[in-house]
C-alpha cells in the first residue's frame, strides 16, 4: 500500500508541532457545483486533510446534519461516481491534500471492490474509510484497497478494548479514527481530557497518528483536542453551515469556508496559546 499523501501530511504537520485539521463535506450537498467550489477552497481556508462523505440512504452512524446532508445530495442525484468525479475535478489543481473518502459498505459492494480501488485510485483518492465495515468482514476490501495504493483507515471507539484495539489496527495505515463518543455524529461534545488517555493508548497499538472526531463542533473545543490529538475532525459543524445558509439564502460556499477557517485556526494555534477550559 501507499500512503505517501497522507505520510506527508502528518509528517510536515510533525515538524510544525501542531495538530492536523481535517474537513469533512458531504459530496454534492447542497448541490454539485457548490460542493465542488466548497472543496477546492477548503485547502486555502485551512484544512490539512479533507474527508468526502459520498450520500447513502441509511447512514447509520451520522447524526441529523449529515443525514440531512446525505438526503439533500441525494435530491441533487449525487451517486458515489459523481463523488469520485469531484475528486477527480479537485486534483486538477491540488495534488498535495490528502482526501479520503468516508461512506458505507453497500455502494463499494455494488460497484465491485476491485474496480472501485482502482477507479477511485485513478480520481486522486488517498484512502478509505467504511463506517460499517468490521475488520472480520474487510480483508476483500482491504486487499483492492491495498493492490490500488489505497489506505483503509478504521475506527477505533470508547468500547474498544486492548484486545479489541489489535484487531482494529492490524491493516490500517495512514492513521486511525478515534470515535470520541459513544454514538452518532453530531449529539455528543467530546471531552479532550477523557480523550487522551485513549489517544495514546490507540497511538501506542497502531504506530500511526490519530484522528479524533464526532462531537466537535466549535473552535474552543476543537482546540482543546487539538491538544491532545494528532488530528481534529469536524463534520456536522461543517454541513450544519450547508443547511443554514441555503435557509437564508447566503453565499454556501463563503459560509462554509468561513466556518473552516475558523475552526482551522483553531486547530493551527492550539499548541501555542494558553488552554482552554471547555
Amino acid at each position: 500500500m501507499t500512503t505517501a499523501r497522507i505520510d506527508a501530511r502528518f509528517a510536515a504537520l510533525a515538524r510544525e508541532s501542531r495538530a492536523a485539521f481535517v474537513a469533512y463535506v458531504m459530496a454534492g450537498d447542497p448541490d454539485r457545483d457548490t460542493a465542488l467550489k466548497i472543496l477546492r477552497g477548503l485547502p486555502a481556508a485551512g484544512a490539512d486533510l479533507i474527508e468526502l462523505g459520498f450520500p447513502f440512504s441509511d447512514p447509520m452512524a451520522e447524526g441529523p446534519p449529515i443525514q440531512r446532508a446525505a438526503q439533500r445530495a441525494l435530491a441533487k442525484g449525487m451517486t458515489l461516481k459523481g463523488t469520485l468525479e469531484l475528486a477527480a475535478a479537485f486534483r486538477q489543481d491540488d495534488q498535495d491534500t490528502p482526501i479520503i473518502l468516508m461512506g458505507y459498505l453497500n455502494p463499494l459492494l455494488n460497484w465491485g471492490f476491485e474496480a472501485f480501488a482502482r477507479d477511485a485510485a485513478d480520481a486522486g483518492i488517498d484512502g478509505v474509510i467504511v463506517v460499517d465495515c468490521p475488520p472480520e468482514e474487510a480483508p476483500p476490501l482491504a486487499r483492492a484497497l491495498d493492490a490500488a495504493g489505497l489506505s483503509l483507515i478504521r475506527l477505533a471507539t470508547p468500547t474498544s478494548d486492548d484486545a479489541r484495539l489489535q484487531t482494529i489496527v492490524q491493516g490500517t495505515s495512514g492513521f486511525v479514527y478515534y470515535v470520541s463518543v459513544a454514538g452518532v455524529t453530531g449529539v455528543k461534545e467530546a471531552d479532550a481530557a477523557v480523550v487522551a488517555p485513549h489517544v495514546e493508548r490507540v497511538r501506542k497499538a497502531s504506530g500511526l497518528p490519530v484522528a479524533v472526531g464526532f462531537g466537535i463542533k466549535t473552535p474552543e473545543r476543537a482546540a482543546a483536542v487539538a491538544r491532545v490529538a494528532d488530528a481534529v475532525v469536524v463534520g456536522s459543524a461543517l454541513v450544519d453551515e450547508v443547511a443554514g445558509a441555503v435557509e437564508r439564502n447566503e453565499d454556501v460556499t463563503a459560509a462554509v469556508l468561513s466556518k473552516a477557517e475558523s475552526l482551522a485556526k483553531s486547530v493551527r494555534l492550539a499548541r501555542t496559546a494558553q488552554p482552554t477550559t471547555v
